[in-house]
This record gives structure tokens, sequence and C-alpha cells, in this order.
């Protein structure tokens, strides 16, 4: 046990490493949203207030208009006002999660896979099982990326984790943990919309499995049952509220009219015909739509080639998991289902995947990782439940080679003999070859060569914006990067009640917000010249929209060189 212990604490040392090493400036520039998650963290560190004005707001975050649930900026406010309003406080919560969550999947593996959960002593194949969950989470390319960003669906994972691992916990041995379970389960409700599905799919698939454990602790299962309840109730009128539906209207494949264009004019091409009409009717081909969508977030490039077409997710030329992972995930669900009675609880891994996909197959945009983050740590789970099963048939098979006369006498014991060793060597060589690939593309190239999709700009036009804005009577900034007025403010760290007194703010009949001023700073959609030729105006605009006779003062530039916005004069 102390080998085991020693050989977590390496493990979770890598995961320190690979979520905290350059965290402040690898991804290069910080999102709208990671922007949003720090600003509101300080407005809320100073009186309470998010940055509309709104007071401990806890149903959610206005922001943009797009109602984030509130528990980042919650978890942000102690970084922020330690560390300072910057990319590594803001990103401190998803990478402390991240690597908590890798801790927790040791825990969570050695309870689901220990051969009788009564006893406290746990057998040397699931502790095998457990280290090499946590340590291919640890390495993830999928796990390490999203823990690098300020993404509340990290944040979310982790509560997800640990509601499953107490839930198990409360069951088997420790029957307060249940009360731990309810709660982390209820707040991953205030920090992603997608747990907001799925915590409650797998609660109920939890509590339907082990409803005689339940019974026999009443108390701690009624106790939890109405700590859950208060925890979530504030939200639930919310959660049926237009607000909340308008995120979902917007990125949702049943709000897609072409789907419908498409299956009417089938429909017509078959001449209105009866059976057209029922091969072509909308609710089934919505339901082949979903069903494409859902097993998108299962294809082979998606999970071992290519990865999420999405770079702030991906590097693009790795899978969300190592090419290497795709013999021991296919053996694992293999060897799971086939040796199942391995495991009372086996199936828990399976139903949490295939769950886990469940709300991101509504969405338009598939394969999307973001989305499913929340089937996470299952993968590896597999992965190394595989790669265990593969070293027990390397030892059987080097058990039958040794009987069979390829050399006479003692050569064919040591030749057969280092085979079982040479097999899992090979593996290992090759899942180190992965991760350093993965490692040296991510740490040395990913910056410079998707520093654009970041927003990257922003803050180095701004820092000059600080030195000359005494100069000029309004600063005019162009929305083409997305989003510039929040980056004034963070970057700027300008005080929120502020903001909230000099700023005009429009809202669409969608909800979503646009804030068009704040002090001398203006953020106009469409650039008007003509109005303030009285005034002396600083513009920041994109490269490809300088008018001619501009004085440019100053270009800023990506990493990888390309000019993305300059400052001049008319």
């Amino acid at each position: 046990m102390k080998k085991i212990h020693l050989l977590l604490v390496a493990v979770v040392i890598i995961a320190i490493f690979l979520r905290f090493f350059q965290l402040g400036i690898n991804p290069p520039s910080l999102t709208w949203d990671e922007v949003a998650w720090g600003y509101n963290a300080y407005s809320l560190g100073i009186n309470g207030k998010d940055e509309f004005g709104t007071f401990l707001p806890y149903k959610y975050l206005e922001s943009f208009g797009d109602f984030k649930p509130p528990m980042y900026a919650y978890l942000d406010i102690l970084p922020v006002k330690f560390l300072g309003l910057n990319e590594f406080a803001v990103r401190f919560p998803s990478a402390l999660l991240g690597v908590l969550t890798v801790l927790m999947t040791f825990f969570l593996a050695k309870r689901l896979f220990r051969e009788n959960y009564k006893s406290l002593v746990l057998n040397s194949k699931s502790n095998a099982i457990a280290l090499l969950s946590a340590l291919f989470l640890a390495i993830s390319p999928w796990h390490i990326m999203l823990s690098r960003g300020a993404f509340e669906a990290n944040v979310a994972t982790f509560f997800i984790v640990f509601g499953v691992w107490a839930f198990l916990a409360g069951v088997q041995d420790r029957k307060w943990c249940l009360l731990f379970s309810a709660a982390s389960f209820a707040f991953s409700f205030y920090t992603f919309n997608t747990s907001r599905i799925v915590s409650p799919l797998l609660t109920l698939m939890l509590i339907v499995t082990f409803r005689k454990q339940l019974l026999k602790i009443k108390k701690q299962s009624i106790l939890a049952f109405f700590l859950g309840l208060i925890i979530v109730l504030p939200i639930v009128g919310f959660l049926l509220s237009p607000q909340a539906a308008s995120r979902f209207k917007e990125v949702n494949i049943f709000s897609d009219i072409t789907i419908l264009k498409i299956a009417n004019q089938e429909i017509s091409n078959d001449n209105n015909a009866l059976w057209s009409k029922v091969i072509h009717n909308r609710r089934f081909v919505y339901a082949r739509e979903y069903l494409n969508h859902y097993f998108d977030n299962l294809s082979p490039s998606f999970l071992f080639i290519k990865g999420d077409g999405n770079p702030k997710f991906s590097i693009r030329d790795v899978g969300q998991m190592y090419i290497w992972d795709i013999v021991f995930f296919t053996g694992g669900i293999f060897f799971l289902i086939r040796k199942r009675q391995a495991s009372a609880q086996w199936w828990i891994i399976p139903l949490w995947l295939l769950i886990g996909i469940i709300p991101a197959a509504t969405a338009r945009e598939t394969p999307h990782a973001l989305r499913i983050e929340t089937t996470l740590p299952t993968f590896q789970i597999l992965t190394a439940y595989g790669f265990v099963a593969f070293l027990d048939w390397a030892k059987a098979q080097n058990l039958k080679l040794k009987t069979y006369n390829l050399f006479p006498g003692r050569v064919c014991y040591i030749v057969t003999a280092k085979l079982s060793i040479l097999l899992p060597f090979i593996f290992y060589v090759l899942l180190f070859g992965n991760f350093t690939y993965f490692a040296h593309s991510y740490f040395v190239h990913y910056s410079r060569e998707f520093s654009g999709e970041w927003q990257y700009g922003y803050k180095e036009s701004i820092n000059y914006v600080k030195s000359v804005e005494n100069k000029y009577d309004y600063i005019q900034i162009s929305t083409v990067l997305g989003r510039p007025y929040i980056y004034y403010l963070f970057y700027n760290k300008t005080s929120p009640d502020y903001f909230r007194k000099t700023t005009v703010t429009k809202r669409d009949i969608f909800g979503f917000v646009d804030v068009l001023v704040y002090g001398k700073y203006l953020f106009p959609q469409d650039f008007n010249y003509q109005t303030n030729n009285n005034k002396k105006i600083l513009y920041i605009n994109s490269s490809n929209s300088v008018p001619g006779g501009a004085k440019v003062i100053k270009r800023f530039f990506l990493l990888n060189g390309k000019e993305v916005l300059v400052a001049y004069t008319i």
C-alpha cells in the first residue's frame, strides 16, 4: 500500500505540472468567457455584486446575456483576490479541480473494482486499474487542455466524479458520504448547463440500482435527498424560464429549420406519397439527426486521430485521447462486459459514458469535447481496465509459450520469458511517444500556432491604449475579435461602480447584451467616422478594416507574426 501511495503521489505531481506549468501564458490569451469569469469574480470580491450590479447572484450571471451558471465566478474570488486580476488567477480553479479530479479518479476506480466492497482490503488488480486510470487522466490531452482554460465544464466534471465516488462510499461502508454526494451533484447544477441533465440521470441510475442498500440506511438517504433538494430548489424557477432556454434554442438541432426543409423537399420529390410522409416525418428525421450527432462524439477520428475541430479543446493533430488508447479502450469495453462478475459495479462506467453524451447530441456542432467532458474519466477507466487485462493476457501467453519446443532446453525458457516483458514494454514506449509528441506540440508550438483562436491582441492593444488615452477624447474599439468591453474592464481593473454608472447597453429580443459605451470607450458594431469629426478619437480596428487616409500609429500582431489589430487616427 505504501508503494501504491508513492506512485499515486507521483501521478498527482505529473497532473499538477501538466496543468499549472505556464498556465498564465499558455493558452496565449484569455477568451471573452474567461475574462468574464475573472472580472465578475473581481466585482463579487469587492462588494458582492456582479458586473451589472446583481447582489450575490445565485441563479445566473447575466454576462453577455448567455446567463452563465455562477459557480466558477465564486470559486475564482479568492484566487483573484490574492493573486491579482490576471490570467493565472482566472484559470486557477479549473487547473486545481482538474488535479483533484485525477486524484478522485484513483479512489473512484478502487471502489468500482475491488472484489468485495464489504472488505476494506483491496486486491492488487484494483490498485493497478485505479492507478492507471488516474495516470491516463493526468496525461490525457482532453483533460489537460480543458483544465488549463477557465472552463466551467471542467469544474462540473470534478463535482460529478466526487458525487459518484461519495455515493458508492455511502452505500458501501461510509454511509454519511451520501450527504456529500447529494451536495456535489447539486453544486454541478450551478456550474455547467450540461451537468443539469447529466447529474440527475446519473443520480437516478445510482438510486434505482442501489435502492436496497439505500433502504438500509434510511436516515442518511432521507437527509441526503433533502440536502440536494434544498441546494437545487432556488434555481428551479430559472431552469424553467425563457432565459434558461435561450442558449439551448440557439444551438440545438431541433431549432434548425433546414432539417424540416430537406424533409419536406424529400416528400415533395416523392409526389407526397404516404410512405414518403412516414419515412420523412419530421420526428423520424430529428431522431435520425440526433443519433448522428450522438455517435459523432464517439467517432474514432474525434477520439483518437484529430480531436475536436475547435483548437481551444484540441491541438488538432492528436485526438482527445492518444491513438495508443484505441486498442485498450475497445479491449476494456470487451473485457469489462465479458468479465462483469469481477465487479458488482462494472456497469456504472459504460452507462455513465452513454449518459454523458445525451445532452451534447442535441447541439448542432458535434463532436464537442467541452460538452461531453462530463463523460470523463470513463474513457480513461475503460482504457486502464483494458491495459490490465492485456497484462494478464501477456502473462498467460508466456506460460503457454514455455511448453513450445522452439529451441532445446533452457534457451527456449529464456526467449519466452522475455516475451511477456517485451510486449508491455513496447506499449509503454508507444504511450510515451504519443504523450511526448502532444506535450511538445502543446508547450512549444501551440501558442504560436493558435494565438488567433484565443482573442490574442486585446491585452497588447489595451496596454498601449492605457499609455496614450489621455491624449484623446474617445477610444473607439472594433468588436471584430468579440466582446472588447470586458477586456477593457479586466485589464484596466475598472471599478465595477464606475462601469455601471457610465455604461450604455443594448439587449436584443433574445436577451443577449451588447455594451456600447463605458467611460470614454466606445464599442460600436459599425464604425462611424462622420459624427465625431470635432473630437479627438483613437481607433482600434482590425487590420483589413483600416480606411484609406488613416494615420496608423501602432500595429499589433499574433504570435505567428500575422497582423491582427491597428491603432490609428483619422
